[in-house]
């Protein structure tokens, strides 16, 4: 068949052609933009799942229906080692110009622009030079802490302020909030209260892995009264058969009952292998409808796909102690993982695993879904160990 009319699109983000079983979700986040822009106060959301579940995908979906609502949208990405402060300030920047340039009464905008300034020289004292070209005046005695937890909250303040008196509200949008630090988080908490106290139009949407609400109650123990946590899983088996079923249909192209049974029982129902085995199978079938054989034959291809890119890029930064840890924990068979039979498995005391756990947990490799538990953030990663490091010595 015709790979130019290939529907399916495996990709980091890559919207699927077909949204399917995350309706929840979304109308969550409908009742969090509409509340927010009447007025009316509603917990912000941070989505919480593994590697490949489509938290990212969500996230811009969300950031269309902000769009759609007259929203002012900031859609940002969170890195490991990289400061909160000069992430934002461009994105900040931005919003306050074009808040400035809005037709209506009032100088909260500019006010903006001076706590932004301030907010600037600060965070050049503590992480470095840091230059958005921002001619203006700083308030000075706010935002000029050099705090983040200080000083973060009177930026958001400022914002939104400018945004309430200008009648735009503001989505802020951050994928992979797991990678800042606790003060960072914390901070963001503070910010987002105290927006909410005062009921100002700007909400928080953020995505990161299951150790996030953790994190969060870490940072300050009111989150969980600020935030809601929705879980973003793999998809039921029926849901799965649409994600692939529907936009073959769409093209004149159909599955059997065997080849979708087969893709779910080798992607466990998650959306990124859901793309990579339809996008597979759609190439190698000639003519429709796509059959089982069909799917086994792509499997191959898949999985070398999978292990030179998907997995292959997360585990060339291990160090040779954190592969041996994650080695283990695939001897051990399908997770979660006590922490004790890893220690077992390699020849060492629990206490001995801590700063390895402690930088995987970092890394974004681990998480524990509970006390004494590990288990992989990212599905399927314990069988590609196995085929990565297949002759294993843990002693």
């Amino acid at each position: 068949m015709d790979p130019i009319k290939n529907p399916f699109s495996p990709g980091a983000g890559s919207p699927p052609p077909e949204l399917v079983g995350r309706d929840p979700v979304l109308q969550q986040a409908r009742i969090l933009l509409g509340r927010t822009k009447a007025g009316r106060s509603e917990k912000c959301m941070l989505l919480t799942g593994l590697r490949g579940v489509g938290k990212t995908v969500l996230l811009n979906e969300i950031d269309r229906l902000a769009e759609s609502e007259a929203y002012y949208t900031i859609n940002i990405e969170a890195h490991e080692g990289k400061p909160m402060g000069p992430l934002l300030a461009p994105h900040l920047r931005r919003l306050l110009f074009e808040l400035d340039r809005v037709a209506g009464a009032g100088d909260k905008a500019k006010r903006g622009l001076a706590v932004l300034r301030s907010f600037i020289g600060a965070i050049r004292l503590t992480v470095g030079d840091v230059d958005i070209g921002l001619d203006i005046e700083p308030e000075k005695g706010t935002a000029d802490s050099g705090d983040i937890e200080v000083d973060l909250p009177d930026l958001i303040v400022a914002v939104g302020d400018a945004a309430l008196e200008r009648s735009r509200p503001v989505a802020l949008l951050i994928d992979e909030i797991q990678y800042f630090s606790q003060k960072e988080l914390g901070a963001l908490i503070m910010a987002m209260h105290r927006v909410q106290q005062r009921q100002l139009p700007v909400v928080l949407v953020g995505a990161g892995l299951p150790i996030l609400p953790g994190l969060a109650g870490e940072s300050k123990s009111y989150a969980e009264r600020l935030f809601s946590f929705p879980d973003i899983g793999a998809l039921s088996e029926a849901d799965a058969a649409r994600a692939l079923q529907d936009p073959a249909q769409a093209a004149n192209v159909a599955f059997e009952g065997a080849a979708l049974k087969e893709i779910f029982r080798l992607t466990k129902g998650y959306p990124y292998f859901l793309q990579e085995w339809g996008y597979q199978a759609w190439n190698q079938a000639t003519t429709s409808p796509i059959t089982d054989d069909i799917v086994r034959g792509a499997t191959a291809i898949v999985i070398r796909r999978l292990d030179e890119n998907f997995f292959r890029v997360r585990f060339e930064r291990l160090t040779p102690s954190e592969k041996n840890f994650l080695r283990a924990m695939a001897a051990l068979g399908p997770g979660p993982y006590r922490t004790g039979d890893i220690a077992e498995m390699l020849g060492v005391k629990v206490s001995g695993l801590g700063p390895t756990r402690a930088r995987l947990i970092r890394k974004g490799m681990i998480y524990s879904p509970a006390h004494g538990e590990m288990a992989f953030t990212v599905p399927l990663f314990d069988e590609f160990m196995i085929r990565a490091i297949p002759d294993f010595d843990p002693r």
